[in-house]
């Protein structure tokens, strides 16, 4: 299998959102976060449910099981994906704001 390049989504700040939020987290979730973004970068495409889910017709959602259910939204993006926006899911829903932060990334971005 190729390898896929995996992007931070960066704000015209230079902040990496993304990454900031990775780095704050416990030593388990940190690994299990970075485990499910090996994932992407090792199957891309090819990566099918219950690792990815498919949201928009371009955005779609990393999930990331544990002691806390973490999202992260993603798309492609040139050579391979883009990490747009991170959040821990406490509700069986996603909320809209998470949802609009992502959309207006990826059209930034696309």
């Amino acid at each position: 299998m190729s390898d896929y390049q995996v992007y931070f989504y960066q704000t015209r700040r230079g902040d990496q959102l993304v990454k900031d939020f990775i780095l704050r987290q416990d030593k388990a979730t940190y690994a299990k976060i970075l485990r499910s973004i090996k994932l992407i970068r090792d199957n891309g495409p090819f990566l099918k449910p219950p690792f990815v889910k498919k949201i928009t017709r371009h955005i779609y959602e990393l999930r990331i099981q544990g002691k806390d259910s973490i999202r992260i939204f993603y798309v492609k993006f040139r050579n391979g994906y883009c990490l747009l926006h991170i959040f821990k899911k406490k509700s069986q829903t996603i909320l809209r704001k998470d949802l609009k932060i992502a959309v207006d990334r990826a059209r930034e971005i696309l």
